[in-house]
């Protein structure tokens, strides 16, 4: 069992979103709902947590009101391999009232946080060529997606 888990607050929308976040990855899995019964917090039947699975590392969603919500403080952050898998997540994420941000952020349409970022960013920004390194700086920080040519083009000068 994982020591530390990740739980999010939704309002009520914590088995919708297990559903649409394990859509997305790979070795992925909702593992258990866990509803309210006749004693509550909330209507019996109601889903109250779900635990569920991305990439492997476990999750809890709790439908806990709309007493909090989610800030850019904290945010997932996603390595990707591959341009594609960029535009799939950042379109999947920001589909049906998600909301683009800068520099490779984007709110989903919960309001939860996530940074899409292609493996050659940090490639690219961590190459001891700092001038390179900053051309690259420069480029990302006027995308709101990140492009992996942009990038590489910035780094070629």
């Amino acid at each position: 069992m994982q020591k530390i888990t990740t739980f999010l607050w939704f309002d009520t929308q914590a088995e919708e979103a297990a559903e649409l976040y394990t859509s997305l990855f790979d070795d992925s899995r909702i593992v258990s709902v866990q509803r309210n019964g006749e004693g509550g917090p909330g209507m019996p039947g109601s889903v109250l947590v779900v635990e569920f699975e991305l990439a492997g590392q476990r999750y809890l969603a709790l439908n806990g009101g709309p007493v909090h919500t989610f800030t850019e403080a904290v945010s997932l952050s996603v390595d990707c391999g591959s341009q594609e898998e960029v535009d799939t997540l950042w379109d999947r994420l920001t589909a049906d009232g998600g909301e683009p941000g800068s520099c490779g952020w984007l709110k989903d349409k919960y309001g939860l946080s996530w940074q899409i970022v292609p493996r050659r960013l940090p490639e690219l920004l961590a190459d001891p060529d700092q001038e390179a390194a900053q051309r690259v700086m420069g480029a990302m920080l006027g995308m709101q997606k990140i492009q992996i040519k942009e990038l590489e083009a910035a780094y070629a000068g």
